[in-house]
This record gives structure tokens, sequence and C-alpha cells, in this order.
């Protein structure tokens, strides 16, 4: 399976990520322990002109870190023909014990990846470089979870069987197996529809009054984050049965085929980039003390929130549409 040219182009993608992370790394060491704006040494003036260097490299290759998530699932996905008992990427992931690790880490990574992408562009904008020493800490913190996710992934691959017998969606996602999986699954429905609504309602409320009047930056962010992850448990418990007209179908996989109009691709982008926005909401809050923040990250909030907004606002038409026009009825 190591061959096959998806799992190639994620292992190429890893591999680019890694080296020149590591490598961005060593010199963000060097910058948050040797860095002094107020110092005109030619260290100085060589640090300045490597860290504009370094944050091109990593934006570009962060943002192929953010799609490798998408293609990660795709792979899965095209893989499940090869494995008997597979019915979609749920088979794929379990065909060893490090598809579905390599798929949370990819998730935590996309999100970490996501935030610092936002404070380098939020330093990007001020002449004096208020955030470096942040966004170098914050980019020592994500390296070691993006070698710890290609080693996980060259392993997934390399260990992979095509002659073993996986478990279906089916059994993974249903209301009498057991595990993490099954227990998401079988949440109750209307419980679960009122927090999701209730959830998006108030992250759209508190993103509207932060948007015009600026305040309440975090209670944003916080309801933000929790309606996240509400709704990633929504689609397991009951948004997916909408798309299946199914009672029992929980696989949040399966709506990534043709058959559904590869409808989870559009499901999880907006998902994930109104989480990654609204996060970055928070993660900027208590930076605007530092040097000319002040003036800058509110403008940079004030746009977040609102393609968080957006994005939670696209995922909740999306499942209230299907749940008008959705052959099944659940009470």
């Amino acid at each position: 399976m190591i061959l096959h040219p998806a799992a190639l182009a994620l292992l190429t993608t890893a591999l680019l990520v890694c080296g020149l992370g590591l490598h961005a790394g060593y010199h963000g060491l060097r910058i948050t322990s040797r860095w002094d704006l107020a110092s005109g040494s030619e260290l100085q003036l060589e640090l300045e002109r490597r860290t504009y260097l370094i944050s091109t490299v990593m934006s570009y290759i962060l943002i192929f870190q953010l799609l490798s998530l998408f293609l990660y699932i795709y792979t899965a996905d095209s893989l499940h023909p090869l494995f008997t008992g597979a019915m979609c990427a749920a088979g794929a992931l379990n065909a060893n014990s490090y598809g579905y690790p390599v798929l949370i880490l990819k998730i935590v990574n996309f999100l970490l990846a996501g935030i610092w992408l936002i404070v380098n562009h939020t330093d990007n904008q001020a002449h004096d470089y208020p955030l470096i020493k942040v966004k170098y800490r914050l980019l020592n913190l994500l390296m070691p979870l993006l070698v710890l996710e290609g080693g996980l992934l060259l392993t997934y691959f390399g260990g992979i069987k095509p002659d073993i017998i996986t478990s279906c969606c089916g059994s993974l996602f249903s209301n009498e197996s057991k595990g993490f999986s099954a227990e998401i699954a079988s949440l109750p429905h209307m419980p679960m529809k009122i927090a999701f609504f209730s959830g998006m309602a108030l992250t759209g409320a508190s993103g509207v009054l932060f948007y015009l009047k600026g305040r309440g930056g975090v209670l944003f962010s916080a309801t933000a984050t929790l309606t996240f992850l509400i709704a990633a448990a929504a689609l397991v418990s009951f948004i997916c049965l909408y798309f299946y007209e199914l009672p029992t179908h929980h696989c949040p996989f399966c709506l990534l085929q043709q058959e559904y109009g590869h409808i989870g691709y559009v499901l999880y982008a907006t998902l994930l980039g109104g989480g990654v926005a609204g996060l970055g909401v928070g993660v900027l809050a208590p930076l605007k003390k530092q040097g000319s923040m002040a003036r800058i990250i509110p403008g940079v909030q004030r746009k977040l929130a609102l393609v968080t907004m957006v994005c939670y606002l696209l995922f909740t038409l999306i499942v209230v549409w299907k749940m008008v026009f959705s052959a099944l009825r659940m009470g």
C-alpha cells in the first residue's frame, strides 16, 4: 500500500513538512533566545532576514498540511475496496491500529497549524515583529506532533496487509458496539439536536455582538469551540442519518462518497474552517498588549469571527436542508 500514488503523495508531504519544519524549528530556537529588535548587531540582522524566509516557507508548508487531512481521508476511502469487509474509509482506517490515531493527530495538527497561520499573518501586519517569539514557540510546540504524525503515517501505510478482514462502518458506528465511536453514535437524537442548534445560535449571536461592538471575543471563541465539538458529535449522532435516510447508519465517512455527492468534504471543510477561525479569535485576545498589536488584532479578530459565522451558517444550512427534504423522519 505504501506505493499507492495517494499514499506516496501523503508521505512526501509529511517528509517535506517534517524536514522543513525541523529546520525552521532550529532557527526558531535561535530567534526566541537571541532576538533583540533594539540591537543593530550582525546577528540580529541575520535573524530578521531569516524570519522572513522561514515564515514564508512554513506558511506554504502548513497550508499543505491542512490539505493533507482531506487527502488522507480521500486515500483511506479509495483504498477500502481492497479490504474484505470494508465499505468506506472507516474500514480502511481500521485495517491496522495506526489508521485512526493518524486521523486524530491530523485533526489536532490541522487546528494547531491553522492557529499558527493566523498568528503568523497577524504578526506580518506589524513593523515591529511583536509576535515573533510567540509564533516560534508555537511552531516548536507543533513540530513534535508533525514528526509523530509522519512516523505514524509511514507505519500505517507500511503495515497495511491487503489480505486482512477489517470491520465495516456499520459495526464500528453501531449502537450495539463498544468504543468511543459507538458511544457518540448512541447519543440521543433530540438532546443532540437541541445542543447543536443552540450552539450554532449562540455562536451566531455572540459573533454578531463581537463583530459590531468589539466586545466578548473570548466568549465568542469559547462558544465557537464548544459548538465545533458539539457539531462533530451531532454529525455522527443524527445529522448523517438524514443523508443516508437510514435510522441506524451513523458512519461519518460514507458522506465522502460519490453516492452522496461528496457532501462530507463540504461539511468537514466548513466545520474545521469555522473551528480554526473561532479558536484564532481567542488565541489572539491576550496578545493585544504585544507591541503594535492593540490596533491590528481587533480587525483581524473581526474577520476571523466573520469567517466562523459564515462557515457555521453554511454547515447549518446544509444540515437543515437535508433534514427538511430527507425521506427520513425522526421524532
